[in-house]
């Protein structure tokens, strides 16, 4: 068996490890135990983009903000669905994964962060969303393990009624906020609809084919 070997580990804000592992050709993203991203799964982050792009489709110079780098491929979906006028802001807390994407995992990322739509920002996704001047036509939540704050606490003020009335006013009318999550959340999708978005929850497989494990995409949009 091919060993698990360790390339780098990148420090959370508010405590714990993230590390860069690889299995042969194979990369993966851990905290802990868990593993919250590996590059032989990727359809449900795809899926994040693009079911969010099929919501604004026709918008002229689209504005997306992408909160969490990951391993590019909810940017790299983006990109292939949205038009050469669209302005894509991603949101990066932790400085080491913008410099993995440019290191180790660049072959995953291609040419996605020289496109000239995308800029990135290393900044906490909250506050590019309370600070949002014009206002997006989409935004992807993409930051955690579900809308629990598992891996950085802060994250909370994103899940909790005050985070999602700022995401609310700091879409267009019309807008989408497309939030990922491994799992189902009945109290959440009810504070999306308590917020004023009109809610979708779909069922997405975490591979991208027929078959596999599950992943839930929540698509709330703000009424025109």
């Amino acid at each position: 068996m091919i060993p698990l070997e360790l390339i780098d580990t990148a420090q959370l804000p508010d405590g714990g490890t993230l590390r860069l592992m690889h299995r042969g050709p194979e990369f993966s993203i851990l905290f802990g135990r868990n593993e919250l991203m590996s590059s032989r799964v990727r359809g449900s982050e795809q899926a994040l983009a693009t079911l969010a792009c099929e919501r604004i489709r026709g918008r002229v110079r689209p504005r997306m903000l992408i909160g969490g780098l990951g391993m590019g491929f909810t940017l790299g979906a983006a990109l292939g669905a949205l038009p050469a006028d669209a302005v894509i802001v991603v949101g990066e807390l932790v400085p080491e994964i913008v410099d993995w994407a440019k290191g180790p995992l660049a072959h995953l990322f291609g040419d996605a962060l020289a496109d000239p739509r995308v800029s990135v920002q290393i900044r906490d996704i909250h506050d590019l969303i309370v600070t949002a001047r014009p206002g997006y036509d989409a935004i992807l939540l993409d930051v955690d393990n579900g809308p629990d704050g598992l891996i950085h606490i802060a994250n909370d003020r994103l899940y909790g009624q005050p985070g999602l009335r700022a995401a609310h006013s700091a879409l267009n009318p019309g807008g989408v906020l497309a939030i990922w999550s491994a799992y189902p959340d009945k109290a959440f999708a009810d504070r999306l609809r308590r917020t004023g978005f009109a809610v979708e929850e779909l069922k997405v497989r975490a591979s991208g084919g027929r078959k596999g494990a599950h992943h839930i995409i929540w698509l709330a949009t703000r009424p025109t």
